[in-house]
């Protein structure tokens, strides 16, 4: 089994991209730093989704990268993806990992202190801490954690733990030492003239905090 590193985790949004297509952004990131991909979409049809996927897999299957499809079991399954993440109101962890299997990674959104504390009887495999901070991309969420509120998350879980919304570069730090184990952005890499750096940036960011971030065995 090999260890699969979120400290870096990039969800993608095609709108947010400037003068490029995903599959180009996602090769520059990962080039740069970037150890887990998010393919998040949500207003387009499943065979397009299942297309997006394998033009990923073929940059992320040979750097051993692992692609984590948002929501969408069947794609994740069509597509023999790493896994999923998945939110509130979607399918149960149970089912997918019924679905999946012990081998796959199935990442959970928390959002209220009631879903950390029922998330200790899932088999989830980490946490996507959301949102820390407000953000245009994350919309259906009532609260924003903020600092304090990622520190006592640390406190409820031993789940590793991925911080997302709102994360940039002048903020990424202070997430870092206040509990999270990694960080997942969106736009502080889709929307930036220069993905490949703004990549880079956040990586040495993440390594000169801790290192090397949160490693799956599976």
């Amino acid at each position: 089994m090999r260890n699969i590193d979120l400290s870096l985790y990039l969800v993608t949004d095609r709108n947010l991209i400037k003068n490029s297509t995903l599959p180009a952004l996602v090769h520059h990131a990962v080039e740069n730093g970037v150890t887990a991909v998010q393919l998040r979409e949500k207003k387009i049809d499943t065979r397009q989704f299942i297309r997006l996927a394998l033009d990923l897999k073929k940059i992320l299957d040979p750097l051993q990268i692992p692609l984590i499809i948002n929501d969408r079991v069947d794609v994740a399954l069509a597509v023999d993806a790493s896994g999923v993440h998945l939110g509130q109101h979607d399918m149960p962890v149970s089912i997918a990992r019924n679905l999946l299997g012990d081998d796959k990674i199935v990442g959970l959104s928390v959002e209220s202190e009631k879903d950390v504390e029922n998330a200790d009887a899932l088999s989830a495999d980490y946490l996507g801490v959301s949102p820390i901070f407000s953000t245009p991309t994350k919309t259906d969420t009532i609260i924003e954690w903020g600092l304090d509120g990622l520190k006592k998350v640390k406190t409820m879980t031993d789940y590793p733990l991925v911080a997302i919304g709102g994360i940039n570069p002048e903020n990424a730090s202070e997430v870092l030492k206040h509990g999270a184990d990694g960080i997942a952005v969106v736009s502080a890499i889709c929307a930036a003239d220069d993905p490949g750096r703004a990549s880079k940036q956040l990586r040495e960011l993440i390594d000169s905090v801790k290192s090397p971030g949160i490693e799956l065995n599976r």
